[in-house]
């Protein structure tokens, strides 16, 4: 009789689940087809009202609400020395981060009150620059810092390196005073921590430029602005890392720490922070990379260093001397990232190796300290050990070398190239950005907030219609939309690639092992850096900030793609291939659709990504928002128009995120 029971349950147990596969599908289906039927009433729309009500606005143009930006910064400007809030707090904040990154730089880059030279030269900064590499992590380490910082003055760049060097400094030492307390709050308090995520999602949203902007509003033009807006947006990372660090010490070792009787102060000091230190380091590594990407992009607002050299250089077409200071960039990029990454990993190395670790270190740290102490007072009396010896000629040869390249590539690969620029553009890029800036705004609009409703759900769809609302409210809508073209079309592509390699590297152990060093090397590197070998190979055009925009996106999406590959469990797959699948069928039957928060999650940080690059085109022909931003710091009567489209720019990060988030929350449900 029980076999019978069971028996019959069977049945039963087995069309409940062929009645629930369907009903899944259907609904799949029918969200995809609601996708479509928005568009298809988009496209009809579009064909019937194509030019009408498109606020388009003329490059030299202004709305009320930018004449009304450009009244508020004359008024500021005319009352900065007069109003109690300046005098008494903006000014002064001015005033301090000036006097810090004036008195890095006279110690390491500029010629002093009463000294032709700094007060270190360059033989005492490459000594304390290995000093600090050994001291926190190892001989490897100290030789590339060593030979890293050689070879910044070997390229003829000392002094714009120094300069980028003092202005990070600056910038992360302020942001790390704050960051680390406020990220330790957050990680013992829920409350603190449900009320400064949001802030920091919205900080860490917003591409570079946008930062820049306002802040000139109230601190001026210049290295305090710079320094400022580095602090501010390299903050975020060590906040939330070590909130996280402090939320993953093993709560037994916090509760056994209460049980002995220690007080909060002792646990946080002997038991929680020590724990924690590995990883908050870590984000000390993330806000370095941050700061200095940002410190290279401040060069739009006067900040000295390598920036503002490759900048001069994009502005002029001068490939080989912005391929030269770019090339120095990533230089500083790759010492900086290597010496923190080590100072993570060396307390495990010496955790392991136990007192024999200390045993012989402790001498040589102290007849390595004794030898950088004799070279810094060498670079501080002789000019031979405080002036860079020669003239650049590595420099010069690297300048010339670019172009050189330059030229064969524009004369022997142009055809190529052009090809490929003009399928691109005249096939994708042209048809989307004519759907969308021709169109009439409020259909633009409808279209985005039901695709927010359908993909996200009804938050997404709010958010969404608040953005749109206020996106007509900038005056810069048809920039948006070229923007936001320029976007989409760009995450596509990123997309596309991340999916395969992404695919690659999750389904093969040594091809991840190959791929994965050179993504991580190339998510170091600062985004202005990308601009300049394509605007080798296709010129002064929007493609080429696509192009690039899709080099410094895709390792981000690939690796997170490869990650969500990977976590399909292999039973999973051993059961797909034992029921006959092959590879094709496994991939796109099997481990991409239980991957599929992965992809949405990739999707989110390549559209992140990818608008912050597509905004830094604007220094290369991209037009758009990253030109009225750019415009509104070289022309003083187009500021409030740059200061719409950097608004413009906060509102698609916002709106892509929030779409995209609650997509990889469904995804993953």
């Amino acid at each position: 009789m029980t076999v019978a029971v069971e028996k019959t349950e069977q049945p039963e147990k087995t069309q409940a689940v062929e009645q629930a596969a369907p009903a899944k599908s259907v609904r799949k289906v029918s969200r995809s087809m609601v996708v479509a039927a928005i568009l298809v009433v988009w496209l009809v729309l579009f064909l019937v009202l194509r030019g009408k009500q498109t606020l388009a606005l003329a490059a030299a143009d202004l709305t009320d609400l930018h004449r009304w930006f450009n009244d508020v910064n004359d008024s500021i400007g005319a009352n900065r020395n007069s109003n109690p809030l300046f005098l008494y707090f903006f000014n002064e904040i001015r005033l301090v981060i000036d006097s810090l990154v004036t008195f890095v730089q006279e110690l390491i880059s500029q010629p002093s009150v009463d000294r032709p030279v700094p007060q270190i030269g360059w033989l005492g900064v490459v000594g304390i620059a290995g000093y600090v590499s050994w001291a926190v992590g190892n001989w490897r380490v100290a030789l590339l810092a060593v030979a890293g910082f050689t070879f910044l003055g070997l390229q003829g760049l000392w002094q714009e390196s120094m300069d980028t060097l003092a202005l990070t400094v600056s910038a992360v030492f302020v942001a790390l005073l704050f960051a680390i307390p406020l990220g330790v709050w957050a990680g013992l308090s829920d409350r603190v921590n449900r009320i400064i995520t949001p802030f920091l999602d919205f900080m860490q949203t917003m591409p570079t430029f946008v930062y820049l902007a306002p802040l000139t509003l109230f601190f001026l033009i210049g290295p305090a602005s710079a320094t400022i807006a580095t602090l501010i947006y390299a903050a975020p990372p060590a906040i939330r890392i070590t909130a996280h660090a402090i939320r993953s010490v093993p709560k037994t070792t916090v509760e056994a720490a209460d049980s002995l009787g220690a007080t909060r102060r002792q646990a946080l000091m002997k038991v929680l922070l020590p724990m924690s230190k590995r990883t908050v380091v870590m984000g000390v590594n993330q806000t370095i990379m941050a700061a200095l990407a940002m410190v290279t992009i401040a060069a739009l607002i006067d900040a000295p260093g390598l920036g503002k050299t490759v900048v001069q250089a994009l502005q002029s077409l001068d490939v080989g001397t912005a391929f030269n200071a770019g090339l120095a960039i990533v230089v500083m990029a790759i010492v900086l990232d290597r010496v923190t990454t080590a100072a993570s990993r060396r307390e495990e190395a010496a955790r392991r190796s136990k007192n024999r670790f200390l045993t012989w270190r402790r001498p040589l740290l102290g007849v390595g300290a004794a030898v950088t102490a004799v070279l810094i007072y060498l670079s501080h009396t002789y000019v031979w050990a405080a002036e860079f010896p020669g003239e650049g000629g590595t420099g010069s040869a690297i300048s010339s070398g670019a172009d050189t390249v330059t030229t064969w590539a524009q004369d022997n690969l142009s055809g190529i190239t052009n090809a490929f620029r003009d399928a691109i553009t005249n096939g994708l890029l042209n048809p989307f950005q004519t759907l969308l800036t021709d169109s009439p705004w409020w259909l633009v609009g409808a279209a985005l907030i039901a695709l927010g409703v359908v993909l996200g759900g009804w938050r997404a769809g709010i958010t969404t219609a608040v953005c749109v609302g206020l996106l007509v409210g900038t005056g810069v809508w048809s920039d948006s939309m070229t923007t936001l073209a320029s976007t989409v079309v760009a995450t596509v592509l990123v997309m596309l690639l991340g999916m395969v390699f992404g695919v690659w590297m999750g389904r093969s152990a040594l091809v991840d092992r190959l791929l994965r060093p050179s993504l991580d090397a190339a998510q170091v590197m600062p985004p202005f850096v990308y601009l300049v070998p394509f605007l080798a190979l296709f010129g002064a055009t929007r493609f080429t900030a696509i192009v690039a925009a899709v080099v410094y996106a895709a390792p981000i999406a690939m690796k997170i793609i490869a990650d969500g590959v990977r976590n399909v469990p292999a039973t999973t797959v051993e059961a797909a291939t034992a029921a006959g699948c092959n590879t094709w069928q496994i991939i796109t039957k099997v481990q991409l659709p239980m991957a599929r928060g992965a992809l949405t999650l990739a999707t989110n940080q390549g559209l992140i990504y990818v608008l912050s690059m597509v905004v830094v085109g604007g220094l290369v022909g991209a037009g758009a928002l990253g030109y009225d931003v750019v415009a509104g710091f070289s022309q003083g009567q187009l500021y409030g128009k740059g200061l719409a489209a950097g608004l413009a720019i906060v509102l698609l990060g916002v709106m892509f995120d929030r779409i995209t988030q609650a997509a990889a929350r469904r995804a993953g449900a």
